[in-house]
């Protein structure tokens, strides 16, 4: 990698992302991607991962594309529901910690009696 590419928005950490992670993110087909570069709209790197080939884009210009065809508050709701989701998975694992160690303790308080 160059000096000047490193310093572009292709060299910075978190700046791209693959295809696939844009369409797993924020719901995207692929035939939306590749119109979207076919139209100007999205900038792109051929790369491949073990043989893998995979579009590399510019994640700022993915989330412009997705408020253009979705509206601005569909990138709000998407990450709303994504935390929420990420809430929900942790209380549900808090919970069962919960009934194994309430298990546990009457388990200690038997050997008390």
């Amino acid at each position: 990698m160059s000096a000047e590419e490193s310093d572009s928005v292709w060299g910075q950490k978190g700046a791209t992302f693959s295809d696939k992670s844009a369409r797993e993110e924020f719901g995207l087909t692929q035939e939306e991607i590749i119109e979207a570069i076919k139209a100007g709209k999205l900038q792109y790197r051929h790369n491949n991962m073990y043989g893998n080939p995979y579009f590399k884009l510019i994640r700022s210009e993915v989330e412009s594309l997705v408020d253009e065809k979705y509206g601005k508050d569909y990138l709000n709701r998407k990450k709303t529901k994504k935390e929420l989701a990420q809430i929900n998975s942790e209380l549900k694992k808090l919970k069962g910690q919960i009934v194994s160690l309430e298990k546990r303790k009457a388990e200690l308080m038997a050997a008390f009696e």
